[in-house]
Order: structure tokens, then C-alpha cells, then sequence
């Protein structure tokens, strides 16, 4: 009985050993999942005759998604360390990083992001690994039976409701992923999760910081309690780290309700209502040129105007 099996890996027919993962295909530091016949799956998910095989790398969009969500985990570990009895929410990554809500007594205070980086970082040296496990509901909720949000997730698996739950759970199979100390194999932390994930904490590496905290309703609905949120970004580097954080600094510096404050052009007061510009001066003068401008311009393309209400009957909009 031939002990290899055929499948096509990265776009090439080759033959591997029966009971090959992702970690005999691929040398390649930079490699940190794989995607299995178009589903992305750990490393150490094994592989099958037919698979079609490729390799995600650490700085492709799949790629920092996995590491931003895997850095989500570990600052909701490290949350837990400092303050036992925060619940969790959920913590899916999002464009240049991640968030992660909690439940906790006192809201969190801007100090706190420091201490919770330095434990982060602690984690992280640890080298601790990521294993997922199949679970039921049943075993699930008895094993979060401590996580009302996590319990509720598991009641709306596969619902069309679970809105930002998706992170979490969805349709098909139940995972739990396992944070386990690379010494000892004892499970120091674990969290709800359908992953995929990095192989281990310490390839998340010194590009991450976290970056502010807001409040935010659970699953997004204002009905629901309100969680702190705390957000953060990840990179493969901490050059790649630095660069963005630069990036942001100059769009702070370019930000339109600064400037117009700054330079006097305009103000949204409260008596008139959040988001309603009223023209100063000087940007009255700024708004007028540009509206000369785009005149000019549509009439010189031979474009006609026509003028409507600022105000209508309200069932326009029903």
C-alpha cells in the first residue's frame, strides 16, 4: 500500500506522506496557514488525497488577518490575567488590526493599554501555542459556562442574527482554541473561536501595539449592554509598525474637523446639531471659490441645473 498521497500544492502535483499538516509542506517562515481546497486552516490541519493546497503567507491580507485575530486572543488573555473577572465579547480583526470587547465593572482607563502590552509581550515570549479542538454545544457551554456572551454565541450558532459573532461561530462544526504553555501542554487560557490561527504566540512577534479604547454595545445592537472595546493593530514588523502608526499621525495632522477649527474655517455647533457645518469667514470664501469651480466646470461639459427642496415630505423616505 503506497504511504503517500497526491495533491496539488501551491498550483503543483506532488506526492507527500499519509499524516502530512501544513508544517511538513511548508518551510517557509513566513508561511502561517494554509488554505484547504479555498478554505484557510492551520498549519498543523492535516492534509488529504485531492486537497488542493496553498500556502498563506504572514504579509498577505489572510495572513495579517490571522495574526491580527491571533493578537486579539492574547490581549483578551491578557485582560483576563490582570482582571479575573472581565467577561468576554468578541475580538475579530479588522482593516490594519483588531478589537476585542469585555465586561467589566469599571471602564477602562487609557494607563491600563500599557500594563496590558507589557503582559502581552509576557504571553507572547511564551511561545504559547494555539491548538484548536471540535467541540459540541453541550461541551461548549459547560466549558464556558462562566462566558454569558460566549454561551449566547453558541445558542445563535449558524443563525442568520449572529451578526459580529462570526468570529466566533457559524455554520458547521464548534471550535475552541487553546492557548497551551509549549512546557508543560497545560491549557492556560482558551477562547471560543473558528480560527484559523498562528502556530504559536511568539510569531506575533514586537509589531503590535494597542491603539484606544471606545464602548461599544454587544453585538451591535443598543438594546444590548454596553462592553469596553479595546482596539489595536498588528504587523509582521516593527518597522512595518512604526510606518503605520506615522500614517495615522499625518492623518491626524490632516483631519478636516482639526483644520477647520484650527484655521478658522468652520465649527459644527451642538445648538444646531452633530455633523452640521457652519461656514465661517474664511471658509465661506474657501466654499465659495470651489463651488465656482465645479459651475464652471459643469457648464463647460454642458451639464444643466435644477434646484430642490432642502426639505420634503418625510414619507419620501419610508
Amino acid at each position: 500500500m503506497s504511504k503517500d498521497i497526491e495533491l496539488t500544492l501551491d498550483g503543483v502535483s506532488s506526492a507527500v506522506a499519509v499524516g502530512s499538516t501544513g508544517f511538513e509542506l511548508f518551510q517557509d517562515k513566513k508561511v502561517v496557514a494554509q488554505r484547504i481546497n479555498g478554505q484557510l486552516r492551520d498549519l498543523a490541519h492535516l492534509v488529504s488525497q485531492g486537497d488542493v493546497v496553498e500556502a498563506v503567507s504572514i504579509d498577505s491580507a489572510d495572513g495579517l488577518s490571522i495574526l491580527r485575530h491571533s493578537t486579539a486572543h492574547v490581549l483578551a488573555q491578557a485582560v483576563q490575567k490582570i482582571n479575573p473577572d472581565a467577561r468576554l465579547g468578541i475580538g475579530p480583526p479588522i482593516t490594519d488590526g483588531f478589537y476585542y470587547d469585555f465586561d467589566v465593572d469599571e471602564p477602562f482607563t487609557p494607563e491600563l493599554l500599557k500594563v496590558l502590552e507589557k503582559e502581552m509581550e509576557r504571553i507572547i515570549r511564551a511561545g504559547q501555542r494555539f491548538v484548536r479542538r471540535i467541540v459540541s454545544d453541550s461541551e461548549a457551554a459547560k466549558e464556558l459556562a462562566s462566558e454569558p456572551n460566549k454561551l449566547e454565541l453558541i445558542t445563535l450558532k449558524s443563525s442568520e442574527n449572529l451578526a459580529e459573532g462570526s468570529a466566533e461561530v457559524g455554520a458547521g462544526e464548534l471550535t475552541i482554541y487553546d492557548n497551551v504553555d509549549p512546557q508543560s501542554g497545560e491549557v492556560v487560557w482558551k477562547d471560543l473561536c473558528r480560527g484559523p490561527h498562528l502556530p504559536n504566540t511568539r510569531m506575533i512577534g514586537n509589531g503590535f501595539s494597542l491603539t484606544r479604547l471606545a464602548a461599544a454595545y454587544w453585538r451591535g445592537n443598543e438594546a444590548n449592554k454596553q462592553l469596553q472595546r479595546i482596539y489595536g493593530t498588528a504587523w509582521p514588523s516593527k518597522d512595518e509598525l512604526k510606518a503605520h502608526l506615522e500614517r495615522l499621525e499625518e492623518a491626524a495632522k490632516r483631519d478636516h474637523r482639526r483644520l477647520g477649527a484650527e484655521l478658522d474655517l468652520f465649527s459644527f455647533p451642538e445648538e444646531i446639531g452633530s455633523g452640521l457645518a457652519v461656514f465661517h469667514p474664511k471658509g465661506g470664501v474657501i466654499r465659495r471659490v470651489m463651488e465656482d469651480y465645479s459651475r464652471a466646470r459643469h457648464d463647460e461639459a454642458g451639464y444643466e441645473f435644477v434646484y430642490s427642496p432642502h426639505i420634503t415630505k418625510s414619507n419620501l423616505f419610508e
